[in-house]
């Protein structure tokens, strides 16, 4: 079971959940269904156990998906997932389908750790820049770090862009050190 698979799950959930202009219910539904699946040790080994019939797996999945109160995209997808015995990859099917919607709406998404809160007028300031060196829309998940003592560290994906006072004192160290 790899990335690959999950990937290909996501995908078709993906173009299924845009297609019914359902996609911000699924991705909330299945994140949903995620954290269950990780608050229970019980329920993965149900799904996952080959001695538990179809059946049963099919009446777990219904009761869930009602108790979520979710739709039916989401719980015919889950009843494909179970038929292909790909439980175990719901966690990485979610991740990629975030993923999968972001790509395909344009967004690209951003960690901002800053030493202190940031105003929201840093924030729209910080978006704008972020939107020049990405091309993309983006949406930020905002943290806090007092140890970066000023600035702040942003990653985009791979990529990390760090202005944090910590991270010039110590080059500067480092380049006094050297010489």
């Amino acid at each position: 079971m790899s990335t690959s698979a999950a990937t290909h799950y996501a995908e078709a959930l993906a173009d299924v959940a845009i297609a019914q202009n359902e996609a911000d219910r699924v991705r909330q539904e299945l994140a949903d269904f995620v954290a269950l699946q990780r608050e229970s040790p019980e329920l993965r080994i149900v799904m996952g156990s080959p001695a538990v019939s179809r059946a049963n797996k099919l009446a777990a999945v219904n009761a869930l998906v009602a108790l979520l109160g979710a739709g039916k995209t989401l719980r015919n997808f889950l009843y494909v997932v179970l038929d292909h015995r790909r439980m175990a990859l719901i966690p990485e099917i979610q991740l990629a389908f975030d993923e999968q919607l972001d790509k395909q709406r344009g967004i690209t998404r951003a960690s901002v750790t800053s030493a202190s809160p940031l105003t929201d007028v840093e924030k729209a300031e910080l978006r704008k820049v972020l939107v020049q060196i990405s091309g993309r829309q983006v949406e930020a998940q905002y943290d806090q770090d007092p140890a970066l003592i000023a600035g702040a560290v942003v990653r985009i994906g791979s990529r990390i862009y760090d202005g944090s006072v910590r991270t010039q004192l110590q080059r500067l160290r480092a380049k006094l050190a050297s010489g």
